[in-house]
C-alpha cells in the first residue's frame, strides 16, 4: 500500500540551538500535524566545543573568561547553522538559541552573547537554574509515553534533580513549582573536582558534600505522597536519567548487557535495574579499557574518549546517589533534554497527550482502518479467567496503543518481495521506518518488531536469524513471546481476508470469539471460533487458519514441547450475517 508522507511546511519548522557545557547542538525539527508529538528531526549537528573546558584550564583553580579562539569557533558554527536554516527555509521567528550553565556563569557571558548576536542576529536566551531544570524535565516527559518517578539531568557543569508525573493519554505534566534543584556536579565539573580531591586526599569530604547536597535537594523537592506510595508498592522509585553524562553511562551498560550485542542502538527508552545501574566498578573498567587499548577491540558504541574519561566521576556521583536517595528500583534513560523540552512545551496539551508509537505509525494506515483491525485482534484474545496467572500476562503487554500501532503497520511491507517481508518487518523498529521515532520504550520496539515479523510468517533468512533470536531473548516472559506469535498469526489471517483494509463496504467478513477451555487431558487451551461471512467462507484461507493453529502445537511452543504455550482448538463457521 502506497504511503504519502507530506512535505513539512516551513511554518512548522523549529530550529533550536542548545548551547550546553560540553557541546553545542544544532537541530531543525518539524511540529507539523499529525506527527508533531514525536517532533521529527530533519537536521541535527553537534559541535564538540566545550565552554566548560574553556573556562576551567588544567592547573588553574580559578574560572577563566571564554577565550577568543573558542568564541570564534562558536561564532563560525552559528554562521554555518544560519546558512542551513536558510536552506531549510526556517522562519527567523522560529529560531531559538538556549544557553545553560556554562554560558550563564561565564565571567564574560555578556560579551560572548553579544558576539553571537553581532554575527548572526540571534538573541541568546539564558536559562535560569530553575528554568533549565523545568525545560529538561519536559524533555524527559517527551521521551516516553508515561513518566512517574524521580528525574536527574546530568550536564557538563551541573546536574538537576526533580520529580515528574505524566500519565498515558493525559495532557498534564506535573513537576515541582520550582522546576528542579540544581547542583554544581555536572560530568565535567565532577571530573575536575574528583581529580583535585584525589590529589589532595579529600575524596571522603567530597563524597560527603555531594551526599548532603543530594539529600537536601530531595528534601526540598516535596515529592508528592502519591508518588512515594507508588514507589513503596512497586519496590522503589523509577529514576529517569538524561544528559550526556548519564547517556554515556547507559551506553556502557548496553555494552555489558546479557544479550550481546544489545540489539536496540538508541539510548532513549533503555532500562536497567538497580543492580546493573549501580555496578560502578564494572562500568569503570569497561570505560577505562577504551582509553588504554590500542586497537578497536575495547571501543564502546557512542562512548567517546571524553565520555569515557568522565566515567569515574559519574561513577562517584552514582555511588553517592545510591547511598542518599530513597530506594531506586530501576532507571530509564532518556534522550530528551533542553532541545526536546523546548519543543515539547510548544505543543498543544492534547498533542502532548498522544502516544508516540501511535502517532508515528498513523501515517501508514492509508485505509484508515486500524481501529477496526485492533478490535478484531482484541476479540481473538480470550478474556482472563483468573484460574492461571500466566493467562493474564497479555493484558499488560498488549495495550490498545501497541495494538493500534501494530494495526497501522500490518500492510506496510506488502510491497516487499516475499523473501524480504518478515526480515524487513523485524528490522522496522531498529533500523527501519520507526528507527528515528522519539518517545518509544525498548520493550515496545521489541514487541512490535516480533509481531510484525510473525504477521509475515515469522521465517527470516539466516542473516536475520540471530537478530530475531536476540529480540526474542529480550522478551522477559516466555508467555508474552507466545502471545506475540499468536497475535501475529491472527493478524496474518485478518490481512488475508481484508487485503486492502477494513471499510464500511467489507466489514463483517470475519470475526473471532475466543475463550478459555480445557483439553481432554485437563490442560488449559484456547477455544477460538473463526466466523466467516456467508459470501466469504473459509475456503481459500486454510493456510492462514492453519498458521494460527500451528502456534498452539507443542513443538512450536516457546521452548519446545516442554516449554510455554497453549493448544488452540479452532472452530470454523460460515454463518455470519
Amino acid at each position: 500500500m502506497a504511503v504519502n508522507i507530506t512535505k513539512t511546511s516551513a511554518e512548522y519548522l523549529q530550529a533550536v540551538v542548545d548551547m550546553g557545557s560540553n557541546g553545542i547542538r544544532f537541530s531543525i525539527s518539524s511540529l507539523q500535524p499529525p506527527t508533531a508529538r514525536i517532533m521529527p528531526t530533519l537536521y541535527q549537528h553537534r559541535e564538540a566545543i566545550s565552554l566548560y573546558d574553556a573556562q576551567w584550564k588544567p592547573g588553574n583553580p580559578e574560572r577563566q573568561t571564554i577565550d577568543d579562539n573558542t568564541i570564534a569557533a562558536v561564532v563560525a558554527s552559528f554562521a554555518a547553522f544560519k546558512r542551513t536554516c536558510v536552506d531549510f527555509e526556517v522562519p527567523t521567528t522560529n529560531i531559538t538559541v538556549l544557553a545553560t550553565e556554562a554560558t550563564r556563569t561565564a565571567p564574560n557571558s555578556e560579551e560572548f552573547r553579544d558576539r553571537i548576536k553581532e554575527a548572526v542576529g540571534w538573541d541568546v536566551i539564558m536559562l535560569a537554574k530553575e528554568d533549565e531544570g523545568r525545560v529538561g524535565a519536559m524533555g524527559v516527559a517527551s521521551s516516553l509515553p508515561t513518566v512517574s518517578g524521580l528525574v536527574m539531568d546530568l550536564g557538563g557543569g551541573s546536574t538537576q534533580l526533580s520529580w515528574l508525573i505524566k500519565d498515558a493519554n493525559s495532557d498534564e505534566v506535573r513537576m515541582p513549582n520550582n522546576g528542579s534543584i540544581s547542583m554544581p556536579y555536572g560530568a565535567a565539573a565532577m571530573t575536575r573536582r574528583l581529580a583535585e580531591a584525589e590529589k589532595a586526599g579529600t575524596t571522603a569530604e567530597l563524597k560527603a558534600e555531594v551526599q548532603k547536597a543530594v539529600k537536601d535537594a530531595y528534601a526540598n523537592l516535596n515529592v508528592p505522597t502519591e508518588l512515594q506510595e507508588t514507589a513503596r508498592s512497586h519496590g522503589g522509585f523509577t529514576l529517569y536519567l538524561s544528559g550526556g553524562g548519564f547517556r554515556g553511562w547507559g551506553y556502557v551498560l548496553m555494552s555489558q548487557h546479557n544479550i550481546t550485542p544489545y540489539l536496540i542502538p538508541v539510548i532513549n527508552g533503555f532500562k536497567a535495574d538497580r543492580q546493573q545501574f549501580l555496578g560502578t566498578e564494572a562500568v569503570k573498567e569497561a570505560a577505562a579499557a577504551t582509553l588504554t587499548e590500542t586497537d578497536d577491540a575495547a571501543e564502546i558504541f557512542r562512548v567517546s574518549d571524553r565520555r569515557a574519561s568522565q566515567v569515574p566521576a559519574v561513577a562517584f556521583l552514582v555511588s553517592a546517589l545510591a547511598q542518599t536517595l530513597p530506594d531506586i528500583k530501576e532507571v530509564r534513560f532518556c534522550q530528551g533534554g533542553v532541545r526536546e523540552g523546548h519543543l515539547f512545551t510548544k505543543l498543544l496539551k492534547e498533542v502532548r497527550a498522544q502516544h508516540p508509537l501511535v502517532v508515528a505509525t498513523e501515517p501508514y494506515d492509508t485505509a484508515n482502518t486500524s481501529g477496526a483491525i485492533t478490535k478484531l485482534l482484541l476479540s481473538a484474545l480470550p478474556k482472563p479467567d483468573g484460574r492461571q496467572n500466566q493467562r493474564d500476562v497479555y493484558s499488560d503487554v498488549f495495550t490498545s496503543q501497541l495494538l493500534d500501532a501494530f494495526a497501522n503497520l500490518i500492510y506496510y511491507h506488502s510491497s516487499h518481495s516475499k523473501d524480504l517481508q518478515a526480515s524487513s518487518a523485524i528490522r522496522s523498529t531498529t533500523t527501519g521506518i520507526l528507527a528515528s521515532v522519539h518517545g518509544v520504550l525498548h520493550e515496545n520496539r521489541t514487541f512490535l518488531a516480533l509481531l510484525l515479523c510473525q504477521r509475515w510468517g515469522g521465517n527470516v533468512p539466516p542473516s536475520d536469524s540471530t537478530f530475531k533470536k536476540g529480540l526474542e531473548a529480550m522478551v522477559e516472559s516466555p508467555y508474552t513471546l507466545w502471545w506475540i506469535n499468536y497475535l501475529g498469526s491472527i493478524a496474518s489471517l485478518i490481512a488475508s481476508v481484508y487485503p486492502a483494509g477494513v471499510s464500511e463496504h467489507n466489514a463483517g467478513r470475519v470475526g473471532f470469539d475466543a475463550a478459555w477451555d480445557e483439553s481432554g487431558k485437563g490442560e488449559a487451551e484456547i477455544k477460538l471460533q473463526v466466523v466467516f461471512a456467508k459470501d466469504v467462507r473459509a475456503v481459500g484461507f486454510e493456510k492462514e487458519v492453519h498458521g494460527v493453529e500451528k502456534v498452539g502445537k507443542k513443538k512450536r511452543w516457546v521452548g519446545g514441547r516442554d516449554g510455554v504455550g497453549y493448544k488452540i482448538a479452532i472452530e470454523l463457521r460460515d454463518d455470519a450475517a
